[in-house]
């Protein structure tokens, strides 16, 4: 019987370890240049070689969700003023390469089994799976990388929610998806709350350098500054930039999927844009009863993100999770990206542990094999909107249900939609004021509808909508408050089904 301190010994013996986990535990971690440019050089040079998928840790596969939380990086061994590694797990089984830079100089961190502490009768790590970033006092984190190339950050309220990914690849062509991975880091401390990762990512498609430059601003969130350079290994269906992953299963317009005593459980309960013409457009999320994928044509897009609204405690009832302080993730372009469409994937979910929402940028010219593409864009993790403005109208609350008058008979085959708007712009406006509600619906159509303002609330107007979808459903319905020739709310989207 092999003991657990024996266990890393003991499949390097056999050949089980990559490759890349024992180069870490034998390097000998001594100064090298480093620059921005070279790993774009190293990852052109990496995307004219065939690629082989990095080895994973078998022995990582009996490491489940509870014991790798036994296995704690060492305090005393902090990196570059507040990192800390993560042990590798059942779901985190890949090593990746540790750099840290001062001064233009790299040092490779070594893998020791020393750099963790294992409680009583747990297995002890077996290489290091990513990293986090401390928050002044040690005693949680506001940044995380793990796990194929995600990675995301604690927000303005020091709770994670949704993550980023450095790419995403054929989502939602079934069966077709990639993952690539960052294999190495590069992190350089920056100030006292501030840290630039530099990463190598690799992938069967495609090989690329990424610069995170990451500022924590402590009760306001975290500011990322993201600089990505693809080389194309070969032709990509459905290159997905800026991709954000993200969690819906229930929230007041599906309440019938409750089946949890919570009122709500999701991390994010809408995609905001703001397109290149200057339209805000809301597509409040839903949990589906098929994969569904919506594609938001553009140019030069402004913004786009998945965002919490709903920051009422007692919508969730939750002080464990605090959904109400799950925090927005909002990606502004930097440069023009020209044209393309935000995409907004989405699948059927019945539990909170699965992120069943994508959303990103994929450029409308196809990714060819041989090309060198270019993305600078921002990441705004808070819990602000960054859509919401006095002058516009923005939704705060999306419900459907049975059609029909309240008391009556439910007009069949049909569903209602409802609709708040709340917004500066107005107030003072009341039902002889000729604020109507402009709809218009793609397979289906409307049977009736009304807009006017909730009685006993300040600037918040209520749409009605009976939408009978067709045969095949469901209907698209876009809709927003008008007063005359003038948009006096933002544009919502949203499937009935």
């Amino acid at each position: 019987m092999i003991g657990r301190r024996e266990v890393v010994t003991a499949l390097s013996l056999l050949g089980v370890l990559p490759q890349a986990a024992v180069a870490m535990r034998a390097a000998p971690g001594k100064a090298e240049p480093f620059s921005w440019d070279a790993l774009q050089q190293r990852a052109a040079t990496l995307a004219t070689k065939p690629y082989s998928a990095p080895a994973k840790v078998a022995a990582a596969a009996a490491i489940d969700y509870d014991k790798v939380g036994s296995i704690r990086f060492r305090a005393d061994k902090t990196l570059a003023g507040g990192i800390r590694l993560f042990p590798l797990g059942r779901y985190a089984p890949m090593p990746v390469a540790i750099n840290v830079v001062e001064n233009g100089q790299a040092r490779r961190i070594e893998f020791s089994r020393d750099l963790f502490e294992a409680e009583e009768g747990h297995a002890a790590a077996l290489g290091i799976a990513g990293f986090r970033a401390m928050a002044p006092g040690g005693t949680s984190d506001w940044m995380a990388f793990q796990g194929a190339s995600y990675f995301r950050t604690a927000g303005a309220q020091d709770q994670y929610g949704l993550s980023a990914r450095g790419l995403a690849i054929n989502t939602g062509l079934p069966g077709r998806e990639e993952f690539p991975d960052f294999t190495e880091f590069w992190i350089e401390r920056t100030g006292a709350d501030a840290y630039t990762i530099y990463a190598l990512m690799d992938g069967a498609s495609v090989t690329g350098a990424y610069r995170i430059q990451s500022r924590h601003i402590a009760g306001a969130g975290v500011e990322q500054q993201v600089s990505s350079v693809l080389n194309v290994r070969r032709d990509i269906e459905r290159l997905g930039i800026a991709p954000a992953t993200s969690m819906f299963w229930y929230g007041e317009g599906n309440r019938a999927a409750a089946v949890d005593w919570r009122p709500e459980i999701h991390d994010s309960d809408g995609l905001a844009l703001l397109t290149g013409a200057g339209e805000r457009i809301w597509r409040p999320l839903n949990n589906p009863p098929h994969d569904t994928l919506d594609s938001f044509a553009d140019q030069a897009p402004k913004g786009f993100g998945l965002i919490q609204r709903d920051r009422n405690f007692d919508h969730y009832q939750d002080d464990g999770a605090f959904y109400d302080r799950r925090p927005n993730l909002w990606v502004q372009p930097q440069g023009d990206w020209g044209k393309g469409a935000v995409m907004l994937y989405a699948f059927p979910t019945n539990s909170e542990t699965v992120d069943n929402v994508v959303s990103f940028w994929t450029p409308a010219a196809p990714a060819k094999a041989g090309q060198r593409l270019q993305f600078d864009y921002s990441l705004s993790w808070k819990s602000v909107d960054p859509t919401a403005v006095a002058a516009t109208a923005h939704v705060v609350d999306c419900w459907q249900g049975v059609a029909g008058r309240p008391g009556a008979e439910p007009v069949k085959g049909a569903r209602k939609l409802v609709v708040d708007f709340i917004g500066e712009g107005l107030a003072g406006l009341d039902r002889q004021s000729g604020v109507t509600a402009k709809i218009d619906v793609v397979r289906g159509k409307v049977l009736a509808n009304a807009a006017y303002p909730v009685v006993g609330q300040k600037n918040r107007w209520r749409v009605t909508a009976d939408v009978a979808p067709d045969a095949q459903g469901p209907a698209d319905v876009r809709l927003f408050l008008t007063r005359g020739s003038r948009a006096l709310s933002e544009t919502v989207l949203t499937p009935i089904f």
